[in-house]
């Protein structure tokens, strides 16, 4: 009873405390309230998630995870509904708390939370919150002063996995190390069997791609190779291959859009997904499989990508001084590197890189991105944020020229000088983004 009288208070201040980060302008909000909620109460989330009736769904992985649990929170919506969302992408246990502390009423409850979570935090949301499905999109190397190389990232994920009996798997078929999750859980994959391009850019990267061994210690070969480590994988030693799909799919990439056809329980379903790249394509695929999975329709889930509307930096379109911008958030090599093949090489360019703790210290990173798809840029290229400077040289070493190259660390001047003169393509790092918004 004490317990439950202390969640309540906390929800009382958790709206005033939000209430004055407004009005003083501090802060986005996206935290602070929930680590003032998990101080008060401790047992928050574990109270929070009785508000939800039917089913807590997560989603986690290097890249990609907030527009797959944005296409799935929408596909939910769309299907009329109620859905508890961490839409902002604060996606540590303090920006989950504070999403909750936020929206729950006494009297209120949720169909479905979709909750997007950080890697390394995932083991600590389970140890607060049982979760019913978990997605996972795919594993890169990324900030290696926060998650260590992939094996430690994995080993994360598969903890959290351990202590959630129940839980339900669905995994990218393509990637090989998250194809290694399902040990004794219900499991289902997703995956590509074919992808075909139908743009003007160029699909192909430079960008080096991790190397994996089977367990038995050999390297695995590749039939099909999309992306990195993305693929038709096998072991020419033991046999060890590609798991089969449950929910197989082909892709066309056009330069605004894809057309997937995806296969439920044997029947083929066409999708138009209003995103740009084969990394949004998985996304989409990803949020397909999951949207089947709790019984949805093809109509449910094609009006919800119709109506999609990207989260912010994320493929996301803005009008600024009158002219059209396109921001697109980078954090690391492989999603980088994906991104950086569907730039438009006739809009100025803005990259803004900050080195703060949410970017990761290290920025090594920017020399394994495939940076050199910028090189025939026919405008300005604007470096801006901390590591503005060392954003120019990787640039110089990139070949672009560097007369095109314009160094102006305040992000707000820089894009300013690119939005005046035409279209625009924004690149942030995370926190360079978070200014952006603000």
């Amino acid at each position: 009873m004490i317990n439950r009288v202390r969640f309540y208070i906390t929800l009382i201040i958790a709206r005033i405390t939000y209430v004055a980060i407004k009005l003083l302008s501090r802060t986005s909000g996206t935290s602070f309230v929930g680590k003032l909620s998990l101080k008060i109460c401790p047992n928050f989330l574990k109270f929070c998630s009785k508000y939800v009736t039917k089913d807590i769904i997560t989603v986690t992985g290097t890249n990609g995870k907030s527009t797959t649990s944005g296409l799935i929170a929408h596909a939910l919506e769309t299907a009329h509904q109620k859905v508890i969302h961490n839409l902002e992408g604060a996606n540590m246990l303090t920006g989950i708390a504070n999403v909750f502390a936020l929206n729950v009423r006494p009297f209120k409850r949720y169909d479905y939370a979709v909750l997007e979570s950080d890697e390394a935090y995932l083991t600590k949301l389970y140890d607060c919150m049982k979760s019913d499905y978990l997605v996972v999109t795919n594993l890169f190397r990324d900030q290696l002063d926060r998650y260590g190389e992939l094996n430690t990232t994995a080993g994360f994920i598969k903890n959290a996995i351990d202590k959630n009996p129940d839980l339900k798997l669905v995994l990218n078929a393509d990637d090989p190390l998250v194809a290694t999750f399902d040990r004794t859980k219900y499991a289902v994959y997703y995956g590509f069997e074919n992808v075909e391009y139908d743009c003007s850019y160029e699909h192909k990267s430079n960008a080096p791609s991790e190397v994996f061994n089977c367990m038995c210690n050999h390297k695995l070969e590749y039939s099909k190779q999309f992306f990195a480590q993305e693929g038709h994988y096998y072991c020419p030693n033991c046999g060890y291959k590609r798991h089969e799909c449950d929910y197989p799919a082909d892709v066309k990439i056009y330069n605004d859009y894809s057309i997937l056809t995806v296969k439920n329980q044997g029947i083929s379903f066409e999708f138009k997904v209003n995103l740009t790249g084969l990394y949004n394509a998985y996304n989409a695929l990803a949020a397909i499989a999951l949207a089947f999975e709790l019984g949805l329709n093809q109509s449910e889930i094609q009006k919800s990508l119709d109506s999609y509307q990207s989260i912010f930096g994320r493929t996301e379109k803005r009008i600024i001084n009158g002219n059209s911008v396109l921001i697109q958030l980078i954090k690391n090599p492989t999603g980088a590197s994906e991104v950086l093949k569907t730039v438009d090489l006739n809009s100025n360019i803005v990259i803004a890189i900050n080195d703060n703790y949410a970017d990761g210290r290290d920025i090594s990173w920017l020399w394994d991105s495939d940076f050199e798809q910028l090189k025939d840029a026919k405008k300005m290229v604007i470096t801006s944020g901390i590591r503005a400077n060392d954003m120019a040289a990787r640039l110089k070493y990139a070949g672009i020229p560097q007369e095109k190259i314009i160094i102006e660390p305040d992000i707000k001047k820089a894009i300013n000088i690119a939005t005046k003169e035409g279209k625009t393509t924004i690149l942030p790092s995370y926190t360079a983004l978070l200014s952006i918004k603000k």
